[in-house]
């Protein structure tokens, strides 16, 4: 069997020069891969309580969803602004080049349920850290945060050094 790295298809040049692009695509594509990745994040979470998943739009949820099915457990999605029907609570977080909102149910977490937060990707931690905030605003216990793929050199993991970070596969650039 192939290694998980070997399913992820790095891009040179984009979205700028300089840049290597990590593909999540080609790890969904290919049902081996998607295997793989899936069980090597379930992996993460032996011996770990925890109540629900909430995986970040989109690609939080492609992984997020079978991990919390597969382990019997709720999931609870983060949106960008406005797409979500119900009463949400909300945070807004800096980008490379601006900023962005997210939001969540108000009753998408309970009081003192524990929560593992799932991404494909962690760079900056910036989406994560506002995810974090709002699960920890609704009374919820952040028990562990997983990724697939870390680019280190984004420093993205010193913005959640207060929390249990796990990700499969670390690349060192950015």
């Amino acid at each position: 069997m192939k290694k998980m790295e070997e399913y992820v298809r790095s891009i040179p040049d984009f979205p700028e020069k300089g840049v290597i692009f990590r593909d999540v695509t080609s790890v969904l594509q290919d049902a081996d891969g998607l295997a793989l990745a899936i069980d090597s994040m379930k992996k993460m979470l032996d011996g770990i309580d925890f109540d629900v998943v909430v995986g970040t739009e989109s690609r939080g949820f492609m992984f997020g969803v079978p991990i919390a099915y597969s382990m019997h457990k709720a999931f609870a999605p983060v949106r960008k602004k406005g797409k979500l029907p119900l009463e949400t609570i909300s945070k807004e977080y800096d980008l490379e080049y601006g900023s962005a909102v997210v939001e969540m149910h108000r009753d998408s977490i309970k009081p003192g349920q524990k929560v593992v937060v799932v991404d494909d990707l962690i760079a900056t931690g910036g989406t994560i850290e506002a995810s974090i905030q709002m699960i920890e605003e609704l009374g919820g216990v952040v028990v562990k945060v997983i990724f697939l793929m870390e680019l280190a050199g984004l420093k993205g993991r010193d913005r959640l050094k207060n929390y249990d970070v796990d990700s499969v596969i670390i690349y060192e650039g950015k």
